[in-house]
């Protein structure tokens, strides 16, 4: 089984991204969208990203339309939204498929190392958020319901964790 890091989605300009860049962090990967009823939730993960990201936390979003046509901008536009309507700073990468036979790697690999309920593989909508700890491997998934803010706690934990 890979870890995060032996992947390398396209960043806004379409050049890889090697994740390798982020060994020995701790990442929130989510699956975003602009026009979905969870996407106030940006405003909570750039609030984690800033307060701990001194510490290690690197928050990377994936924009994502393949849940009701939910993120239908092209990179620029989802970029310009980001930044104005929530001051987002943290890294928006291109957009992906999560599922399907398009699925980015990295997913793919996402969703082996924690599927979500009952052992169900597929995303089941936007902002589903991947905890990864500093060894480059999930150690959590959680819903899109859930809010940043309730993420401290598995956070904290993962940035007090040995570096792996």
């Amino acid at each position: 089984m890979s870890n995060i890091y032996d992947h390398a989605p396209r960043d806004v300009r379409g050049e890889p991204h090697p994740l390798s860049q982020y060994r020995g962090k701790v990442l929130l990967v989510v699956n975003t969208a602009s026009k979905c009823g969870f996407t106030p939730q940006y405003q909570g993960l750039e609030t984690l990203w800033r307060r701990h990201r001194a510490r290690g936390l690197v928050v990377l979003g994936l924009p994502c339309n393949q849940f009701g046509a939910q993120e239908p901008g092209d990179a620029a536009a989802i970029e310009q939204f980001c930044s104005l309507t929530y001051d987002v700073t943290f890294p928006v990468l291109a957009k992906i498929e999560v599922n399907g036979p398009g699925a980015d790697p990295l997913y793919v690999d996402l969703k082996r190392q924690k599927p979500g309920l009952f052992g169900t593989k597929a995303i089941k909508w936007n902002f589903t958020k991947f905890l990864i700890g500093r060894d480059g491997r999930a150690i959590g998934r959680f819903a899109p319901s859930t809010k940043p803010e309730a993420l401290e706690g598995a956070i904290e934990r993962a940035l007090a964790a040995p570096g792996g």
